[in-house]
């Protein structure tokens, strides 16, 4: 009998530990399928964003391209009658002023008669034959006649004909003067641009070099076409003051038009998506995150363009912190 006693109570002891092994197992399963209802039911934690207002501002339309200084016209320096080129003071390059003299041109029969007196003197062969033509030399040099060659313009040397030394003919061109009065900005418009460019419109002219923008007026399209970029030349006229160097490139912005009270926002308000071809902004309502699809237009100094059918004329707009949000997330404005 106490065989048979000692053998039930083993087998109760060993049912206890296992029932109480079992409901602490239950229990940690339990606690454990509680974590996650936890963490689904925790509130939405604002993300912090910066916000700036929708706006409107009054945008102007420019149309643009390269292109270079060029001179409508060139002054010529010409010898007034037949000689020679004594002396020429300038060489291609050089910058001259209207009336500077540049040269020095001897008529024909007063510089022969000089060369003649100096052979008179090289044949001497007696001393009242030296004096004589020492004489001669003397009448020749002041009855010598000579014109001075002046600059007819301001502006560059772009060429020259003659050297010194050498004989020239009555009206004979000497130099090419570029007539710094006469230099435009030739640009090179897009040819589907040039119907919207008129004559008197403003345009800026950036030669760069650290160079100040130049301000001018679109005179009109010239009558010709570059068929390999598909561009039409349009000139543009400085006011009377400015002197702009020759033959520098740069580029040229010419007013078109003007937007006024455009619906604008900050760049990076807007977002573009290159595949799908769209773009889109955050607006920020009741700390609530709220996409809108916008089309854009102007990009002008910092703000873009916008339109659209569900677009607010007012509002604050996302402009960092917006990549990755959902529709209607909530946010913190940061300041």
């Amino acid at each position: 009998m106490g065989y048979a006693v000692t053998r039930r109570l083993a087998a109760a002891l060993l049912l206890t530990a296992s029932l109480g092994v079992g409901a602490a197992g239950c229990r940690k399963a339990e606690s454990r399928s509680e974590e996650p209802a936890k963490a689904e039911t925790a509130p939405d934690a604002p993300s912090p964003v910066r916000v700036a207002p929708i706006s409107r501002r009054t945008l102007t339309e420019i149309v643009s391209g390269p292109g270079h200084t060029a001179a409508l016209t060139q002054q010529k320096v010409r010898a007034p009658f037949a000689g020679t080129l004594v002396e020429l003071r300038v060489s291609d390059g050089d910058v001259v002023r209207r009336g500077q003299q540049v040269g020095t041109v001897v008529s024909r029969e007063s510089d022969a008669a000089l060369s003649g007196a100096r052979e008179m003197v090289r044949e001497a062969r007696s001393p009242a034959e030296r004096a004589d033509a020492e004489r001669a030399v003397a009448l020749a040099e002041r009855n010598l006649v000579r014109r001075s060659l002046v600059a007819s313009a301001d502006g560059p040397v772009l060429s020259h004909a003659a050297a010194s030394g050498d004989r020239v003919s009555e009206d004979q061109e000497v130099l090419t003067i570029e007539d710094s009065s006469s230099i435009v900005f030739v640009a090179d418009v897009p040819q589907g641009d040039l119907a919207r460019v008129r004559p008197g419109q403003r345009a800026a002219v950036d030669l760069g070099g650290g160079r100040t923008e130049n301000a001018g007026t679109v005179h009109g399209i010239l009558p010709s076409a570059n068929p390999v970029d598909f561009t039409g030349a349009v000139r543009i006229d400085f006011p009377g003051a400015a002197r702009l160097p020759l033959g520098l490139f740069g580029s040229a912005r010419i007013v078109v038009g003007e937007r006024r009270d455009a619906l604008v926002v900050p760049d990076a308000a807007v977002l573009r998506d290159d595949v799908a071809g769209t773009s889109r902004i955050a607006l920020v309502s009741g700390n609530r995150l709220h996409w809108v699809p916008v089309t854009p237009g102007l990009r002008q100094e910092g703000v873009t363009q916008i339109s659209g059918p569900g677009v607010p004329v007012e509002g604050q707009v996302v402009v960092s912190g917006m990549i990755g949000l959902p529709e209607g997330k909530s946010v913190a404005i940061q300041r």
